[in-house]
């Protein structure tokens, strides 16, 4: 077990000096040299947790998810209502993300050029695992008579759709603005798309 949690907090640590040196150099610049030497551990343990440098950023950007999709399970497992969920984590899924790269000053999608195919690739199993959170809530809102839905997945893709444009992958966070105009957008994409959902009986109490 201890070997374990040690080799997973090595991982950790290289996916944190990823981080760091994405903000310092840039992908392109980085190399497995200045990662070993950040974390303080021989090259070769760097390729004992990760086949190659893609894959380090790759995974660098996985990390930001998979915490992101914990965060968003949080929200919808929680006692508040269907409506207010949606809400908390509209905005949840785009500040995180923009405070998860703030520092960077590149988007995403500029950062990671050189792995355009595979981040393309990853862009679209984050998409359809948010989704699938959202259809969630979604539903429980239809099951309620709070929303009106057909498709409960479908409703939740549009959802998603609608607040992509503040994600930063095509804009960097600088090119997107300070972090309370980016919440305030996205506040009122929120009211806006829930307005649509909300049943007309609801509507009308």
């Amino acid at each position: 077990m201890k070997d374990s949690v040690h080799q997973q907090n090595i991982r950790d640590a290289i996916l944190d000096a990823t981080d760091k040196l994405l903000s310092r150099y840039g992908y392109r610049k980085m190399t497995i040299d200045d990662l070993a030497l950040e974390v303080g551990i021989g090259k070769g343990t760097v390729y004992l947790h990760f086949p190659s440098k893609e894959e380090i950023a790759l995974s660098h950007i996985d990390r930001i998810i998979d915490r992101l999709k914990a965060r968003l399970w949080a929200i919808a497992n929680d006692d508040g209502s269907a409506e207010e969920k949606i809400r908390q984590m509209l905005v949840e899924r785009v500040l995180y993300r923009f405070d998860s790269v703030q520092h960077y000053t590149q988007s995403i999608s500029e950062l990671l050029a050189q792995l355009r195919p595979s981040l393309l690739e990853r862009r679209k199993r984050y998409f359809d695992e948010e989704a699938r959170i959202f259809s969630g809530v979604v539903q429980e809102g239809v099951d309620k008579g709070v929303f009106k839905a057909a498709d409960s997945l479908e409703t939740a893709c549009t959802l998603l759709y609608a607040t992509n444009s503040l994600l930063p992958y095509s804009l960097s966070t600088q090119e997107l603005g300070e972090r309370r105009e980016i919440e305030s957008k996205v506040r009122m994409i929120a009211e806006i798309c829930l307005n649509g959902l909300i049943s007309r009986n609801e509507k009308s109490k």
